[in-house]
């Protein structure tokens, strides 16, 4: 019986953060696409990536990071800066809606928490914001190619850029180096705690 119960706990406990991690994923590049659209660009609405439909925006191996270990990335969303009314504005705003769209979940879902107190929503809620939040710490690094990066590259000059985004094919291998010395984690736990800070203002 004790087996079954764990059993049942597992399963509940792995479907909570699929969804979770699939709202997260799904947020944040439907924040990418409609702040391009806001811009000016509709590159990702007319490829259909305007949407919150997780199919759409899931790349396995960033999934599988936030599963791990609560951090990871989506596919990009395609969007053509040039199309933007004003290119500098239009990178930054664009760069930083995904991590701003993840924020606003987490505070939303904070907010719920504080009304809906059933335990049946208490799991749901505490996955929602914590999957939110890691993902908007995780792609607010200044590394290639995400958004942190891309809102830095905006004020670099274009040979530093170039010659970085030469070398953005190998930060998966960094990434998965920082993960297996535990240096992601500790390089991310500042960030992740300012923005948990944020959020628990509203509960």
């Amino acid at each position: 019986m004790n087996f079954d119960i764990n059993f049942l706990n597992s399963i509940s406990s792995f479907l909570t953060s699929a969804l979770a991690i699939l709202f997260a994923i799904s947020i944040h590049e439907f924040g990418h696409a409609y702040v391009a659209h806001l811009n000016g660009d509709d590159t990702a609405k007319n490829m259909g990536r305007m949407t919150i439909n997780p199919i759409d925006h899931i790349d396995p191996f960033g999934m599988l990071m936030m599963f791990l270990i609560h951090f990871g990335w989506a596919k990009p969303v395609p969007v053509n800066p040039y199309n933007y009314r004003n290119l500098r504005l239009g990178n930054i705003t664009v760069s930083l809606a995904g991590i701003a769209f993840n924020l606003v979940s987490a505070i939303v879902f904070a907010i719920m928490s504080r009304f809906i107190t059933s335990p049946l929503f208490s799991d749901i809620f505490v996955a929602m914001i914590t999957y939110n939040i890691g993902f908007a710490a995780f792609n607010i690094l200044p590394i290639p190619p995400l958004d942190g990066w891309n809102v830095l590259a905006t004020f670099l000059p274009a040979r530093i850029v170039e010659k970085m985004y030469a070398y953005s094919n190998y930060a998966y291998i960094l990434f998965i180096v920082l993960m297996f010395s535990g240096k992601l984690t500790y390089i991310l736990s500042p960030i992740y705690g300012l923005f948990l800070g944020l959020v628990r203002l509203f509960l």
